[in-house]
């Protein structure tokens, strides 16, 4: 399989954890038989510098152009007194729609060699948490109209049937290539947007029977998050709902360097990127942890490129990176070997292929 990937490297961290990413890719394809061809993108502070512009419009071209997109990380102390419109952030909210992203999709996993950094209880990890939240990016209340007048403010929350029937087939598809269980999160017992994205959510169920498909609201599963995080396999919810649900699930797995997300629209086209940022007080200190990085780009082979079981290699990899009680700083315990970013890099690479 040939295949071009935009890379966006960004800012402060990202070249790093950007540059491990591509040597795990690199053994990929060469024990699978692949070649990955890469496009380098200026996107973020880099860009501002460069061009004056966080994200140019031929800048943005070879990420449309290009089979999918792999960043690191964007912003910096040094682009805070910009003005808004020129800050670096800007630059990837003019990436998503440019590239008609509408889905995120956050996985929240426990690893089992770090399952003494979960808040939680331990005979709740015991269960294990693996799940995947996709989250509508593009509608909802933070896209609706806004406005405060005479002392009273204002915020439009509004789905039409359309948007909800999108992200829920990426719901669905999502759960196809998982365990084939939905939980569809709204709140239908006060707001007609929830009722009818359940009305919706139960009418394409009908096309997906090989996936069970249960609904919750959003206040009961925020709690359930906490208390049995092993009952889910893929929750699909709208904008806001997603954006606090899926930081919970970030936070019980214990490690934010870990993970990675991926953005997807109608095609085949992702954006696909850690979820913590650009860690300007560690940049170039070869400390950062570049695993959530490697883990999107395995997202970006199953989801994109349909490479299951090459995204499987790089997660064993991974998985055998901490059973040799490897460890980068950020999730070093005592008795670990600690490593840098690019042995990390190095190690997760060797691994791919060897059982």
């Amino acid at each position: 399989m040939n295949k071009n990937i935009a890379v966006i490297r960004g800012d402060g961290i990202g070249p790093e954890i950007v540059a491990q990413a591509l040597k795990v890719l690199d053994r990929v394809a060469a024990c699978y038989g692949h070649s990955f061809r890469y496009i380098d993108v200026d996107m973020g502070g880099c860009a501002l510098d460069k061009y004056g512009d966080p994200l140019p419009e031929h800048e943005l071209e070879k990420c449309k152009n290009a089979d999918s997109v792999l960043l690191g990380a964007v912003g910096g102390n040094q682009w805070n007194d910009v003005p808004a419109d020129k800050r670096p952030e800007k630059g990837l909210l003019r990436l998503r729609a440019g590239m008609g992203v509408y889905s995120n999709n956050r996985p929240a996993k426990i690893w089992r060699q770090l399952a003494d950094a979960s808040p939680l209880k331990s005979e709740i990890v015991a269960n294990g948490i693996d799940f995947l939240i996709v989250r509508e990016l593009t509608g909802g209340i933070y896209f609706g109209t806004h406005k405060t007048e005479n002392g009273t403010a204002t915020d439009i929350l509004q789905y039409s049937e359309a948007e909800i029937e999108r992200i829920g087939r990426i719901g669905f598809e999502t759960a196809r290539k998982r365990n084939r269980r939905l939980c569809s999160v709204e709140k239908s017992n006060v707001l007609d947007s929830s009722r009818l994205w359940k009305a919706v959510m139960h009418r394409l169920s009908n096309e997906y029977p090989d996936v069970e498909l249960t609904d919750m609201l959003v206040d009961n599963c925020a709690m359930q998050i906490v208390k049995n995080p092993a009952q889910f396999d893929v929750i699909v919810t709208e904008n806001m709902f997603g954006d606090i649900l899926s930081d919970e699930a970030s936070m019980i797995t214990g490690s934010i360097g870990m993970i990675p997300s991926s953005s997807l629209g109608a095609g085949t086209c992702g954006l696909y990127e850690p979820i913590h940022g650009s860690a300007p007080d560690i940049a170039g200190t070869d400390k950062a942890n570049p695993i959530g990085t490697i883990l999107s780009a395995a997202m970006m082979l199953r989801y994109s490129f349909d490479l299951n079981a090459e995204a499987d290699a790089i997660e064993r990899a991974v998985s055998a990176f901490l059973d040799n009680n490897y460890r980068t700083a950020d999730i070093m315990r005592s008795g670990m070997t600690e490593v840098g970013c690019a042995q990390c890099g190095d190690l997760i690479a060797e691994y791919i292929g060897k059982g």
